[in-house]
């Protein structure tokens, strides 16, 4: 077995066929299944099953596919350290769902620092995605939310990865309106009187459940829902179609990512805690460090 058949399983499983996966790896259809072939024989167990609708994993072959996600994340993660052009850089990772905070505190230890030659990444993206990069160190650090929606499964998840959870903040539950909006002056607003709006959420439709959704409300009915993976896509279409969102899709406590939009208390409550998360047992960078220390000034949990 080698990170090149790895990698090719990897690339099966996520295409819609083998001709697919084939053209997307530059390689030959009759080579790439022929390498898989070996490598199940090696394994002593098929990793796809064959029909002629095509091709599906076995229930080994997913639970192969489970680790060996896991075996070429720390590959790329060592090749892109120790092999690439510049392994001579000083380098640090954050991964974070959609919060103001965790971008401030990433340039301020940017600014502060100053290194001389450096490859620094900031990964905007679904709370998943969060837990996986610093459960497979792509992340150091990792800004995550939960509401009491959700908070019995996240804190699973995170005994699961061996997380360590610091709470920064809570914050309540407010809708987010374009300045127009016929209820933008409003101090406080229920969900059932913006049921004609749409509501615009971030999408996590890598997730088959709603309890790794970001936003409060989570499990709320909405009427008219439109999931949107682009900050700047949600902000047109709620500006457009006068619609709204709820909790941290937009803002970051009480600062707007864009001037014009207001944010409206809700009478329902559903406070969201947001905090960081670390690897248990692992040794921070003084990016690491300096970086939760700039979090820890908007620390309001004692």
């Amino acid at each position: 077995m080698n990170i090149t058949q790895i990698k090719y399983v990897l690339a099966v499983a996520s295409s819609s066929s083998m001709r697919e996966a084939a053209s997307g790896l530059y390689v030959s259809q009759p080579a790439l299944s022929a390498s898989i072939a070996e490598l199940e024989d090696e394994l002593g167990f098929l990793i796809f099953e064959r029909t002629n609708k095509g091709m599906s994993l076995t229930d080994a072959g997913r639970e192969f596919v489970t680790y060996a996600k896991k075996a070429v994340g720390q590959y790329e993660i060592l090749e892109d350290r120790y092999l690439s052009k510049d392994s001579d850089k000083e380098r640090f990772s954050v991964s974070a769902q959609h919060y103001n905070v965790a971008i401030k505190a990433f340039a301020d230890v940017i600014r502060k620092a100053d290194p001389e030659k450096y490859v620094f990444s900031i990964h905007e993206t679904k709370t998943r995605n969060v837990l996986e990069d610093v459960r497979d160190m792509k992340s150091e650090v990792g800004i995550i939310s939960f509401s009491g929606a959700n908070e019995g499964v996240i804190k699973k998840l995170f005994k699961e990865y061996q997380l360590a959870f610091t709470p920064l903040m809570i914050r309540e539950t407010y809708a987010y309106v374009w300045k127009n909006h016929k209820f933008a002056k409003r101090k406080e607003i229920s969900i059932e009187e913006l049921q004609d709006y749409p509501c615009v959420a971030f999408d996590q439709s890598d997730d088959s459940n709603f309890y790794l959704n970001e936003e409060a409300m989570a499990d709320y009915d909405f009427k008219k829902l439109i999931k949107s993976d682009d900050r700047a896509t949600t902000m047109e279409i709620i500006s457009k179609l006068h619609g709204y969102s709820i909790g941290s899709g937009m803002l970051a406590g009480d600062d707007a990512i864009l001037k014009g939009f207001v944010s409206i208390k809700l009478k329902e409550e559903d406070p969201l805690v947001i905090g960081y998360i670390t690897r248990k047992g692992s040794t921070l960078s003084e990016y690491g460090k300096a970086y939760i220390k700039e979090l820890n000034k908007y620390k309001e949990i004692k």
